[in-house]
C-alpha cells in the first residue's frame, strides 16, 4: 500500500468520524430540526426506508420524515420550526452520536406533538455504549401549549466524552404508524450552582435550566417525578403527577432575571429542594408570585411549605404580568428541611384555548435568622 493511499484512506476515516459524531455546543444537533431530509429513493411516500438517510441522524422502526401542512385524515400536521419534522411510529427511534465532556450536566430540550393517541409518551436516553445509562419517560397526555406543541427536557451527566442520545416511541398502538412528532432537538451544557451565604437554596433565580429556543412562546416544559439525578432544573426536583414550565423574559413576564417557573397544573405542578438546615434553628423563605403575561388571568394561589409550617400567597392576575412577595418563617425540625411550591388551583388560558396554567415563582431565597 502506497503512502499517498494510507493517507487517503486516514483522511476519509477522520472525515467520516468528524461527520458521524457532533461537537458539543449550546443548541440544536447538527441537523436538529430534520431540515435536511432523506433523498427521494430513501422514502417511501413519508415513510423513512434508509437507517442513515436523514443527515446526522441512525433512525429505526417506522419513522416518518413529514412536511409542514402534511394531512392526516382531516388533521393539518404543522411544524413549529422550519418546514419538516420527524413521526415515531411504535417501537421507532432517532439517536445521534455528541461529544461532550465528561463528567459534566447536560439537559436535552426537543419539542413534540402528538398526533394519534391520548396517552402517548416518549422514552428519552442517553448512552455512553450500546446500552442505555440514563433514561425517563416523558408522558405527552396532557398538551400546554396552545399551538399543539410543546417543548419537553431532561437531564442527564455525561458518563463519557461520547455519548448517543435517543429518542424513541415505546407505543403499542393499533395503527403502528400512529406516534408523535418531534422537531428542534437541542443540547445545552449545566452548571450545578451552590449553596451560599446570601441564599441556602440552589439555582433559586432558576437561571440555570434547559435550552430555551428563541422566538418560541410555549416555554420548555420539565417533566413530572423528576428528581435530582435527572433534573433539567439543577437544585430542584418535580415532585408531582404533572410538569412545570420553564420561562424565559424574552417571552414572558418574569420576576426577576431572565428566567422563572411557571406552575402550569394547580396541586399536580410541584417543585421541591432539600436543603440543609440545623433543628431548632429559625429560618426565613422569600420569594416572588406573579403572572408571566400570557393571558392567564383571574385568582391564583402559591402554597408553600417548609418544615412543620406553610403559607398560601394569592394573587389575582390580569394577565399582563407583575408579582408580589411572599414570605414563611419556620423552625427547622431537622438536619434536612423540603422547601416546597406548589399551584392551589387550575387555570387557564383566557384565549379560548383552554390551555393551561398558572402562577409564576422567582427569586426564591432562604437565610438563617440571624442573616436576615
Amino acid at each position: 500500500m502506497t503512502l499517498l493511499v494510507m493517507m487517503l484512506l486516514c483522511f476519509f476515516f477522520f472525515f467520516f468520524f468528524l461527520h458521524s459524531v457532533s461537537s458539543l455546543r449550546d443548541g440544536l444537533l447538527p441537523n436538529g430540526n430534520f431540515e435536511h431530509g432523506p433523498k427521494p429513493w430513501q422514502m417511501n411516500g413519508t415513510v423513512v426506508t434508509d437507517k442513515r438517510a436523514i443527515p446526522w441522524w441512525e433512525i429505526s422502526g417506522y419513522v416518518e420524515y413529514v412536511e409542514s401542512g402534511h394531512k392526516q385524515g382531516d388533521m393539518l400536521l404543522v411544524v413549529p420550526e422550519g418546514s419538516y419534522a420527524v413521526r415515531l411510529g411504535n417501537e421507532a427511534s432517532i439517536k445521534q452520536k455528541v461529544k461532550v465532556v465528561k463528567g459534566r450536566f447536560y439537559s436535552v430540550t426537543f419539542s413534540a406533538a402528538r398526533t394519534c393517541a391520548q396517552d402517548e409518551q416518549l422514552n428519552v436516553s442517553v448512552s455512553p455504549n450500546s446500552e442505555p445509562k440514563d433514561w425517563g419517560i416523558l408522558p405527552m397526555q396532557t398538551m400546554y401549549s396552545s399551538s399543539g406543541w410543546d417543548s419537553y427536557s431532561w437531564g442527564f451527566l455525561a458518563d463519557d466524552s461520547v455519548v448517543e442520545i435517543s429518542v424513541h416511541n415505546p407505543g403499542t398502538e393499533e395503527d403502528p404508524a400512529c406516534g408523535p412528532l418531534i422537531d428542534s432537538v437541542a443540547l445545552k451544557a449545566l452548571s450545578l450552582p451552590k449553596r451560599t451565604r446570601a441564599n441556602l437554596l440552589k439555582n433559586g433565580n432558576f437561571e440555570e435550566g434547559p435550552y430555551v429556543f428563541p422566538k418560541t412562546t410555549w416555554g420548555v416544559l420539565i417533566p413530572p417525578n423528576i428528581e435530582d439525578d435527572h433534573s433539567p432544573l439543577p437544585g430542584w426536583m418535580i415532585d408531582s403527577l404533572k410538569a412545570v414550565k420553564y420561562i424565559d423574559s424574552d417571552n414572558f413576564a418574569v420576576p426577576e432575571g431572565k428566567r422563572a417557573i411557571e406552575l402550569v397544573a394547580g396541586k399536580e405542578s410541584m417543585i421541591s429542594q432539600v436543603v440543609r438546615t440545623k433543628p431548632g434553628k429559625a429560618y426565613v423563605l422569600t420569594f416572588a408570585v406573579g403572572d408571566a403575561r400570557n393571558s392567564c388571568e383571574g385568582s391564583m394561589a402559591v402554597e408553600v411549605y417548609a418544615g412543620k409550617e406553610s403559607v398560601t400567597i394569592p394573587y389575582n392576575s390580569a394577565g399582563k404580568g407583575g408579582s408580589t412577595r411572599g414570605k414563611l418563617r419556620f423552625t427547622a425540625v431537622s438536619a434536612r428541611t423540603r422547601v416546597m411550591f406548589l399551584s392551589s388551583f387550575y387555570v387557564t388560558k383566557n384565549d379560548s384555548s383552554g390551555s393551561l396554567c398558572g402562577p409564576v415563582i422567582d427569586d426564591v431565597r432562604l437565610l438563617s435568622v440571624r442573616h436576615v
